[in-house]
């Protein structure tokens, strides 16, 4: 099966993914897209060049799902068709909505891509530049990446079951 954390840039996904990567005892594969950018060298952020890392990471996440992986993906994921391939072809999808407030998004942006957004260095910034669609009935939305408790219903429905509540934060 095969897990979508969406939401803007400096949202929470990749640390909300982090933790519930953790949190699952079964064979799981963590796609976080700064990494698999770097890994096969998608540099761009143009149209052409989104479209195009979108559909390699749909792939490859396909791809580690058919080898009975949980696949947790954690990428903006701007446009909802990126989200809906995956959705249409997977064995089972979930797709989550990692929310954030404008201020703490940019509170927590570490890369500074607001900062270069609004300086005219990032145009391509979804939900800056670009729009970002969110999600239209995810399964799950998380406020944040610190949102345990939405971490503890992500694991839940990726293992299909309810767990006891020792060891929840």
């Amino acid at each position: 099966m095969i897990a979508w954390l969406t939401g803007p840039p400096a949202s929470g996904k990749t640390t909300l993914a982090r933790r519930v990567h953790a949190l699952l005892d079964r064979p799981t594969v963590l796609l976080d897209s700064d990494e698999v950018r770097e890994a096969i060298g998608a540099n761009g952020y143009a149209p052409a060049d989104r479209d195009a890392f979108y559909r390699a990471l749909a792939e490859l996440a396909l791809l580690l799902e058919r080898q009975e992986l949980i696949v947790v993906i954690a990428a903006t994921g701007a446009k909802c068709s990126y989200r809906d391939v995956v959705r249409e072809r997977a064995n089972r999808f979930i797709e989550v909505y990692v929310r954030a407030s404008q201020s703490e998004r940019e509170g927590r942006d570490v890369k500074g891509l607001y900062a270069r957004a609004r300086a005219g260095a990032a145009p391509e910034l979804p939900g800056v530049g670009v729009l970002y669609e969110p999600p239209r009935a995810p399964e799950l939305v998380a406020d944040g990446g610190l949102d345990e408790v939405a971490a503890w219903n992500l694991v839940e429905q990726i293992a299909g079951v309810s767990l006891p509540r020792s060891g929840r934060a």
